[in-house]
C-alpha cells in the first residue's frame, strides 16, 4: 500500500488572513504532494513498500544509502505534523499541562516564546523549529531541511513551525520574523501540543 497525502485538518482558507488559501494550495497541494509522489516512486517494490511512514523515516535516517527516501518521508511527516500544529482559533498563551511545563522549564510563556522565535529566526536556510519533550523536560529545537526529532530516542515532538521559505513567502515575502510572530500569536495549536504531551 502506497503512502498517501493526508487530509488537511481544516479547509484551505481556514487560516486566513494569517496564512492564505493561496499559500496552502501551493504548500500542501504542490510541495507536500510532491514528497508523497517522490517517496512512492522510491519505495515501490522495496521492503519499505507498505511500511508505516514512521518506520520509513526512522529506518532511512540511519542508512546513508537512503538519504533520498529519508528526505521525502521525513518531509511528509514533518508537514503533516505542522498542519496540526496550527489552528484557526489558535495562538497566544497555552492552557492545561503544556502551560504548566512551559512555566516550569522556561520560566514563563514569554521566555518560551523568545526561545522558539529565536530558533525559527536563526535556522539558516530551510528547516523547522520544534517544541519537544526530552525525558521529562521541554526543549526548543531547530532542525535543517528534512531533519526531525522523530528519529531521536526518548524525544517526543509536541509542536513544529515550518521555516522553509515556501511556508510563508507568498504572504510575508522575506519577513520570516513576522511569520513567526503570527504563528505564535494567531495560529499555534496548544490543544495539539497537549494531546501529544498526554500520549508521550
Amino acid at each position: 500500500m502506497s503512502v498517501t497525502l493526508p487530509d488537511l485538518p481544516y479547509a484551505q482558507d481556514a487560516l486566513e488572513p494569517h496564512i492564505s488559501a493561496n499559500t496552502l494550495s501551493f504548500h500542501y497541494g504542490k510541495h507536500h504532494q510532491a514528497y508523497v509522489d517522490n517517496l512512492n516512486k522510491m519505495i515501490a517494490g522495496t521492503p519499505h513498500d507498505g511500511a508505516s511512514l514512521e518506520a520509513i523515516v526512522t529506518e532511512s535516517a540511519i542508512n546513508s544509502d537512503m538519504q533520498g527516501v529519508f528526505n521525502n518521508a521525513a518531509q511528509i511527516w514533518n508537514h503533516t505534523f505542522y498542519w496540526h500544529s496550527m489552528s484557526a482559533n489558535g495562538g497566544g498563551k497555552p492552557t492545561g499541562k503544556i502551560a504548566e511545563l512551559i512555566d516550569r522549564d522556561f520560566g514563563s510563556y514569554d521566555e518560551f516564546k523568545s526561545a522558539f522565535a529565536a530558533a525559527g529566526a536563526t535556522q539558516f536556510g530551510s528547516g523547522w523549529a520544534w517544541l519537544v519533550l526530552k525525558g521529562e523536560k521541554l526543549e526548543v529545537r531547530k532542525t535543517a531541511n528534512a531533519d526531525t526529532p522523530l528519529t531521536e530516542i526518548g524525544v517526543t515532538p509536541l509542536l513544529t513551525m515550518d521555516v522553509w521559505e515556501h511556508a510563508y513567502y507568498l504572504d510575508f515575502q522575506n519577513k520570516r520574523p513576522a511569520y513567526i510572530e503570527t504563528f505564535l500569536d494567531k495560529l499555534v495549536n496548544w490543544d495539539f501540543a497537549n494531546q501529544n504531551l498526554a500520549a508521550a
